[in-house]
């Protein structure tokens, strides 16, 4: 008996920008809000999925505020009721939480985090491949429950970043060659046999999205 084509679309969403975007590592700490641009790209990325001619069915989200906060206009331009997930939380960056940047980049590790991340775990925190397999599977539920429909899905630069790579078949280690920008849409379409990436970091019109 043939099994019928599956073709169920996840849109990847990172949040918006904060005070802190590019200056700090805020992983997991909460009280980080939207800047006043976060809220502006938050409206945005509402509008653009909403012209979708296939309506997303469902929104799942990330449980930080700036996550939550960039779903809300999601959520109102689709007429859906966020649902928290914690598979789609930031990566656990341990004891590097909040710390700055400018400095992290000076410590010897901050080679394998660039170069080598499949090596690396953050001190007292989650490594890249448990933060990889984690959001995979996470997806490759949400698929399941909502086969042969769109959803949207709210989370962080990393994970999408991991997945997206994951979804290409491109190694871990190059994983840090894609760049996902505050509230870019990138999208990958769960199938019977391999994952289709329809989009990357697509921070213009979805209207036109769909596989070639």
């Amino acid at each position: 008996m043939a099994t019928s084509a599956t073709f169920t679309t996840i849109l990847l969403v990172r949040h918006g920008a904060t005070a802190t975007t590019g200056t700090i590592l805020p992983g997991r700490a909460s009280g980080l809000h939207l800047s006043e641009r976060g809220v502006a790209q938050a409206e945005r990325v509402a509008e653009r999925v909403g012209e979708l001619a296939k309506k997303p069915v469902a929104l799942y989200v990330s449980p930080l505020e700036r996550a939550r906060e960039t779903a809300a206009p999601i959520a109102v331009a689709l007429k859906l009721r966020p649902a928290i997930d914690r598979g789609l939380f930031e990566c656990d960056f341990g004891t590097w939480t909040g710390k700055k940047l400018g400095l992290l980049a000076k410590k010897p590790e901050w080679r394998a985090v660039q170069n080598a991340p499949s090596t690396f775990r953050f001190p007292e925190g989650e490594s890249f491949t448990e933060m990889q397999l984690r959001i995979w599977t996470t997806l490759e539920k949400l698929a399941a429950r909502h086969r042969n429909r769109t959803i949207v899905v709210v989370s962080h630069a990393d994970p999408i970043k991991a997945a997206v790579t994951y979804a290409q078949g491109v190694p871990l280690d190059l994983f840090q060659r894609t760049v996902i920008s505050t509230c870019s849409v990138s999208a990958v379409a769960f199938t019977n046999s391999t994952p289709i990436v329809l989009c990357v970091n697509n921070t213009g019109s979805l209207k036109e999205l769909a596989p070639s």
